[in-house]
């Protein structure tokens, strides 16, 4: 008996033929693609029209699944980059004080 689901982002499924596990990265309507992951990281993308052909039952995520390590870096450079703009912030901030502190030693000075 054929399944037919529709490509879920996050959601596991199972290709009964194959007996291979993956989840759905993304879908995309515009250009009727999906992309998903294998359990080895493998990323493929197919069409809409090969999705609904395979025989699929949702399945639950694999026990000890660890995300890829792409995702898991781009996660750290997300907050390297928020840390950054925060030292930045605070950088800005500080020099804005210095400024502050000259112009009033000079305005001292006219005294």
């Amino acid at each position: 008996m054929s399944r037919d689901y529709e490509p879920v982002p996050g959601q596991w499924y199972e290709n009964l033929e194959d007996e291979e596990s993956f989840r759905v990265l993304k879908v995309d309507e515009d250009s009727e693609l999906v992309e998903i992951e294998h359990l080895d990281g493998e990323i493929e993308e197919m069409d809409l029209e090969t999705w609904h052909e395979m025989d699929l039952e949702q399945t639950k995520e694999p026990e000890g699944w660890a995300e890829s390590e792409d995702e898991d870096e781009d996660d750290d450079e997300e907050e390297d980059e928020d840390d950054e703009d925060e030292d930045d912030w605070d950088e800005d901030d500080d020099e804005d004080d210095d400024e502050d502190w000259d112009d009033e030693d000079e305005e001292h000075e006219d005294y």
